[in-house]
């Protein structure tokens, strides 16, 4: 959290622990360094220890970095960074799956949307979480492209981090739940062009809702 609040800035060591604390195995610090490391946000080098790499660096994609990024100080400007991020990607992946999809996977898009309704009164859970996160995962893997799928985890940190962060509604809106209804019936129709629109509507919907609970818990 340090380094992603800027705390331990760009090019610094990472500071020895404090003392009077219990210190951690050199077996744990490595380990740790490691996974630091394999998230790109440091650099271990020789004779200096690890040091903090700029920003343009890091692994971002990393649902740990995005959990890290979503308790930090700019959490609505990550929010809206993902947003952006789904606003690219996943109305093409419903246009790709309305050519695309294999009939499981439109059944897994209409049971999610069917679930999505069920916990609609209880939007901020998890039971209503986990419908959100299969929908948006199957229309992903249903655009029948890799690296559309491979945003998966991605994707799912943003829903996840809404719900942890207090920044869903209790009742879902309406609107959205119709919306994923029909992305899931027009690409089982094969219309594209329209499951695209939609989708880009259910985006949009969602960044203007951060946005707005965003600045009222401040």
């Amino acid at each position: 959290m340090d380094i992603i609040s800027g705390d331990i800035a760009e090019g610094e060591r990472l500071p020895a622990p404090a003392p009077g604390r219990e210190l951690p195995s050199r077996t744990v610090t490595r380990e740790v360094t490691r996974v630091l490391e394999s998230m790109r946000l440091v650099t271990v080098k020789r004779k200096v220890g690890a040091v903090v790499n700029p920003v343009r660096v890091w692994n971002i994609y990393d649902p740990m970095v995005i959990e890290w990024r979503l308790r930090g100080p700019d959490r609505e400007g990550t929010l809206h960074e993902l947003s952006e991020l789904r606003g690219s990607v996943e109305p093409t992946a419903a246009r790709l799956a309305a050519a695309r999809a294999k009939p499981e996977q439109w059944a897994a898009l209409t049971q999610a949307a069917i679930d999505m309704v069920a916990h609609a009164n209880q939007a901020n859970e998890s039971d209503y979480l986990q419908a959100d996160e299969c929908f948006h995962r199957t229309l992903l893997e249903s655009s029948g492209n890799a690296m559309f799928a491979a945003l998966g985890d991605v994707v799912a940190s943003v829903l996840a981090g809404r719900t942890r962060h207090e920044l869903m509604p209790r009742r879902a809106n309406e609107q959205a739940l119709r919306l994923h209804g029909d992305v899931a019936a027009l690409i089982r129709q094969g219309d594209g062009d329209g499951a695209r629109r939609a989708m880009e509507r259910i985006v949009d919907e969602s960044d203007q809702a951060i946005h707005v609970m965003t600045r009222s818990q401040e």
